[in-house]
C-alpha cells in the first residue's frame, strides 16, 4: 500500500480543529446556559490539574500517533526510491530539530528576553523528540524489535518513577513536587518551566512520549506491510486499541494516568483510544470510500503546523471581531460569544481553505 491515507489527513484535521478554537463552542455554551450538559461538555476540554483523564488530554497524543503512521509511509517511500539511508537520518534529524526550535519560538515569540525568562520545552519541541526518535527505531530496528522498545520505554519509566524521587520525598512518590521527572526538569532545565517547579512538556518524560509515537509507527507498519485484508486490518487495530485501554486501567491503579507525567498508564489509554480513532477513520474514510464529510477536516490536517504557529503571528481575535462584529451585536448577550467562537473557527478554515485551492502547505 503506497497510496496517501485519506485518513490520516482527515484525522489530523479532526484532532486540530479542537486546537484551532473548537473547544471554545462548548465553553461558551457553558457560560451562557450554566446547564449541565454544556458544564460536562465544557469540563472535558480542561486538562486535569495532575492525575486523571479529560477528553481534551487525547489531542497531544493523538497528533503524535498520527504523525508516527505517516512517518512509516515517508521513510519507505524515500527508502524505496534508493534514498541513502545515512542522507535520510539526517532529514529526519534536522525536521526534529526544525520543530524544536519551532517550538521555542511559540512560547518565546522572536524578542530577545533573559534565559530566566525563557522557556525551552514545547509542544512542537516534545513531537520533535518523539518524532525524531521514533523513526529512528523504525529505520534501525527490526518489526518485533520496535515493539520490544515500546515495551522498554514504558516499563523503563515506570520503574525509574517508582524507584526514585524528589530529595525530601519518599521512593516512588508521584506528585507534582515529589516526582523524580519534574525534579529532574527543574534541576537539569535552563530557563522557567511551565508550571514552576514542573513543566507539563518536560524534557524527562519525553522518554514516554517516545512511546507514543512509536505506537503510531508500529500502527504504520502493520497498515502497511500486513498481508491481511483492510477489514481485517481496522479489525485487529480496534482489538488492540481496546487491549490498551484494558491494560492502561489495570495499570493506572499503580502508576495513575497522567498527562502531566506522560505516565506509562496514559501512554496506554491515550494508544487504545487513538487506535480506536484511526480504525473508524480508516474504515469509514479508506475502506469504505466515504471520503466527502471528511473533506472538511482535510483541509485543516494538510496545515496542521501552520495553523497552530498562526496565532502567534495572526491576530485571528481582531480579525474575527473586524468580521463578524456585527453578528455578534445582532445575536447579544450571552450567546454572542457562542457565535464569535465559531466564526473564529470559520475564518481559520476559510484561511486554510485558500491554501488549499493554491496548494500551499509548509512543510518541513
Amino acid at each position: 500500500m503506497n497510496k496517501r491515507l485519506y485518513s490520516l489527513d482527515a484525522l489530523r484535521g479532526f484532532d486540530m480543529f479542537w486546537i484551532i478554537g473548537a473547544e471554545e463552542i462548548f465553553h461558551t455554551m457553558s457560560e451562557a446556559t450554566h446547564h449541565p450538559f454544556w458544564n460536562a461538555l465544557s469540563n472535558q476540554f480542561t486538562h486535569p490539574i495532575w492525575d486523571g483523564f479529560h477528553a481534551y488530554d487525547l489531542i497531544f497524543p493523538l497528533f503524535m500517533f498520527v504523525s508516527g503512521i505517516s512517518s512509516v509511509y515517508s521513510i519507505d517511500a524515500s527508502l524505496s526510491n534508493n534514498e541513502n539511508k545515512k542522507n535520510l537520518l539526517w532529514k529526519v534529524i534536522k525536521r526534529g530539530l526544525i520543530l524544536f526550535i519551532l517550538g521555542m519560538i511559540y512560547n518565546n515569540g522572536l524578542t530577545i528576553r533573559p534565559l530566566t525568562d525563557f522557556r525551552i520545552m514545547s509542544v512542537l519541541g516534545r513531537i520533535g523528540i518523539a518524532y525524531t526518535f521514533s523513526c529512528i527505531i523504525y529505520m534501525y530496528a527490526g518489526k518485533n524489535f520496535q515493539a520490544i522498545w515500546f515495551a522498554a520505554l514504558l516499563i523503563g519509566y515506570w520503574i525509574i518513577l517508582k524507584c526514585t524521587s524528589a530529595p525530601g520525598f519518599p521512593m516512588g512518590d508521584l506528585t507534582e513536587p515529589g516526582n523524580f521527572a519534574s525534579y529532574f526538569d527543574r534541576t537539569v532545565l535552563p530557563g522557567k518551566l511551565s508550571r514552576g517547579i514542573h513543566d507539563t512538556v518536560g524534557l524527562f518524560n519525553n522518554i514516554a512520549a517516545v512511546a507514543t509515537s512509536l505506537a503510531g509507527v508500529l500502527t504504520g507498519n502493520y497498515l502497511k506491510n500486513s498481508r491481511s485484508n483492510d477489514v481485517e486490518k481496522t479489525k485487529w487495530i480496534a482489538i488492540a486499541g481496546l487491549a490498551s485501554l484494558g491494560l492502561a486501567m489495570i495499570w493506572n491503579i499503580d502508576f495513575p494516568i497522567n498527562k502531566n507525567m506522560w505516565s506509562s498508564s496514559f501512554v496506554l489509554y491515550t494508544t487504545g483510544w487513538n487506535l480506536l480513532l484511526f480504525a473508524l477513520f480508516y474504515f469509514i474514510i479508506d475502506v469504505n470510500g466515504i471520503q466527502r464529510w471528511a473533506f472538511f477536516f482535510k483541509v485543516i490536517g494538510m496545515n496542521s503546523i501552520l495553523i497552530y504557529m498562526s496565532g502567534k503571528f495572526i491576530q485571528w481575535g481582531y480579525t474575527n471581531k473586524s468580521l463578524f462584529q456585527w453578528l455578534g451585536d445582532l445575536i447579544g448577550d450571552p450567546y454572542n460569544a457562542v457565535a464569535f467562537a465559531i466564526t473564529a473557527v470559520a475564518v481559520k478554515w476559510i484561511f486554510l481553505k485558500f491554501l488549499y485551492n493554491k496548494k500551499l502547505f509548509l512543510k518541513i
